[in-house]
């Protein structure tokens, strides 16, 4: 006679159902449905390890055809919610495989961006504090922008996308405790401390109509020492079906690299709009020159939900502390701050 417990189940029914629940958790037998937990989810360790080599090895995807390269490159740090999209599956499938995979791209992340997390060092009294802001030649509040600027206390603003009709509201508002500035084409850069030698910088790339002028380059007078500044707006580029137009943007950062590798002065900072991320090839003809943030994410476009940093802050002969976006304006862009250490 077979015992009977539980109001009709026998022990030998028990048994074999615990029996079951242990191997569908990885168990002796394995998982119907999958295999054990070190078989199951190939798919997912596969996927895991390719994100882990787009990230490491982002430089050797190519950039032909439709620059794909700088378009992963734009978009770098959202891998990582692939990563944590990979891992949600991972523990649904209970696929220790995939767990064991995901230390990759989990490591690669880490190193590329985990630096970024923490604060940056303690201000320094020699420390220059910068704006940039493409402030949109849309903009309905360009008061209103000044003031928002202003109060975050810099020692230079750099303006984009400066139109006629907005200029002497810009002028008006900032000069109170900006009186220094100025302004060529499109672009301009109101300081604290006198400016002398303003002239146009010409970035402009073969292609493109005349009156296009997006760049200036200006010398400060600080209470330490005189500093080259270039303020500059890349043209645009546009995510089409063929890929990323970029190749306006990527002869203009040519064109503005070699004139920072002409520079006499030491001591150099570069603000603008450059239309790419600094983990974005096409600009390497200036992050192989000068210093870009080194703490923050600031991610400044679009300003309704911000998805990259294409407002730049970068230095020679200087550390670029801690980056960070500033709250809205009237404009497309979010105004980034950083503070500048000078070596």
């Amino acid at each position: 006679m077979v015992e009977r417990v539980d109001g009709g189940t026998t022990a030998p029914m028990r048994a074999r159902r615990r029996l079951v629940r242990w191997a569908r958790w990885g168990g002796a037998t394995g998982d119907p449905r999958g295999g054990s937990p070190w078989t199951r989810g190939r798919v997912l360790a596969v996927l895991a390890v390719l994100t882990a080599g787009l990230l490491v090895f982002h430089r050797a995807v190519p950039n032909s055809p439709g620059h794909v390269g700088s378009l992963l490159e734009t978009f770098l740090p959202w891998l990582g919610v692939v990563v944590v999209a990979l891992l949600g599956l991972a523990l649904l499938r209970r696929s220790a495989l995939a767990l064991v995979s995901l230390l990759l791209p989990v490591a690669a992340w880490t190193y590329l961006f985990g630096g970024l997390f923490p604060p940056g060092a303690e201000p320094g009294p020699r420390d220059l504090v910068v704006v940039q802001h493409n402030v949109s030649d849309e903009n309905a509040d360009p008061a209103g922008t000044a003031r928002a600027l202003a109060d975050a206390g810099p020692d230079l603003i750099a303006l984009e996308e400066l139109v006629p009709s907005a200029l002497p509201v810009y002028e008006k508002t900032l000069a109170p405790d900006y009186p220094y500035h100025a302004v060529r084409g499109t672009v301009g850069l109101w300081s604290r401390h006198p400016l002398t030698d303003a002239r146009p910088l010409d970035i402009k790339p073969q292609g493109i109509a005349e009156g296009w002028n997006r760049g200036l380059r200006t010398t400060v007078h600080t209470p330490h020492g005189a500093i080259a500044a270039y303020v500059a707006h890349l043209p645009s580029v546009r995510v089409r079906a063929t890929g990323l137009a970029s190749s306006w943007r990527d002869e203009s950062a040519g064109l503005l690299g070699a004139a920072i590798a002409a520079e006499k002065r030491d001591r150099v900072v570069l603000l603008g709009d450059l239309n790419g991320t600094v983990d974005d090839r096409g600009l390497a003809p200036l992050t192989s020159r000068m210093n870009v943030a080194e703490r923050g994410f600031a991610f400044s476009f679009p300003a309704s939900f911000p998805l990259a940093r294409i407002d730049q802050v970068m230095a020679r002969s200087a550390t670029v502390g801690h980056i960070r976006a500033l709250p809205a304006t009237g404009s497309d862009h979010l105004p980034v701050a950083a503070r500048i250490a000078w070596r």
